[in-house]
């Protein structure tokens, strides 16, 4: 439990993270970016499988880069669904889902090394 606390607070500040190097992609704040998380894991586990499966085919064609579209079309209906969350356009929030994922890897790397 201490584990998954661990990880939802360190995903959160990562989220923050990207807000201020990314331009147009801002959270108001801690509360918003744990907020946030939350959702990005609810919609990563629904919608962004189906939309996972349904690209399918063209993420095999790009091997794989597409998986960046996708994750940055969740980002773009988190921050619709989060207060204190906002991405002005999708070139922000492609440009978030590539940071996230850097740095997802980085975190994990980081925590399975401890």
């Amino acid at each position: 439990m201490v584990g998954l606390l661990l990880h939802w607070l360190l995903s959160a500040l990562v989220l923050l993270l990207v807000a201020r190097l990314v331009p147009g992609f801002r959270i108001t704040g801690l509360g918003a970016a744990l907020i946030a998380v939350i959702i990005i894991g609810l919609l990563n586990a629904t919608l962004g499988l189906i939309l996972k499966i349904v690209t399918f085919p063209l993420t095999v064609l790009t091997l794989g880069l597409f998986l960046l579209v996708v994750n940055a079309i969740v980002l773009k209906v988190v921050a619709v669904l989060t207060p204190g969350f906002s991405i002005q356009g999708f070139l922000p929030a492609f440009l978030a889902a590539i940071l996230l994922a850097i740095l997802q890897v980085v975190l994990r790397w980081v925590l399975g090394a401890v």
